[in-house]
């Protein structure tokens, strides 16, 4: 059976910062719930501390390797999560995100939430999501 998406926006201005504001997700087999990604090394000690941008690519990276693990890619992405303990500094950088959004054909309905800390000290954002193929 093939995974159909339906965009979801009655206004037009998300989907022009590269996001819907929800999708309908039919005929879909799999669907794999992925816990928050962050900055971390394969040994799980954290990377980048400061580093907004460096931080983001790695825990984009990160996400991609737990999509990667079920047979997945960004592109069956259906919902995320952004996390941050900085959100103006996040949204300086978020072209980062945009752009490997962006190029994988992926717009997920996205919510970003500022928080007070992240469960690992020195950690600026965590990313996590749902995937369905």
């Amino acid at each position: 059976m093939t995974t159909k998406r339906t965009a979801v926006n009655p206004w037009a201005w998300s989907a022009a910062l590269g996001y819907h504001q929800g999708e309908i997700v039919s005929g879909h087999t799999r669907t794999l719930y992925l816990s928050g990604q962050a900055a971390m090394d394969a040994c799980g000690r954290p990377c980048h501390p400061g580093d907004m941008a460096a931080q983001l690519a790695l825990t984009l990276d990160n996400l991609e390797a737990v999509l990667g693990e079920a047979g997945m890619s960004l592109a069956d992405l259906v919902r995320l999560t952004v996390y941050t303990t900085d959100a103006d500094l996040l949204l300086e950088h978020y072209g980062v995100l945009a752009a490997r959004l962006g190029a994988a054909g992926a717009a997920p309905p996205t919510t970003m939430l500022g928080v007070t800390r992240l469960a690992i000290p020195g950690l600026m954002v965590e990313l996590e999501g749902t995937a369905v193929s």
